[in-house]
């Protein structure tokens, strides 16, 4: 068995256009925390594809 320490952890799963009514104020914080982990680890993968298509134009065009 495998355990992932670097594994996203997410105690409430989020749907976006979800209904916010019946959410109370501790859990409306603790969402916009978990969007705000996925945005920075989508930033970041978003460099990371950038650099990757930087260097593979570098060699494709010599």
């Amino acid at each position: 068995m495998h355990f992932d320490d670097d594994s996203p952890k997410t105690t409430t799963p989020v749907t976006i256009g979800e209904d916010l009514y019946d959410f109370s104020i501790e859990e409306l914080t603790e969402r916009i925390s978990l969007l705000g982990q996925e945005i920075l680890r989508v930033e970041a993968e978003i460099v990371n594809k950038k650099s990757t298509k930087t260097d593979a134009d570098s060699v494709f065009n010599l």
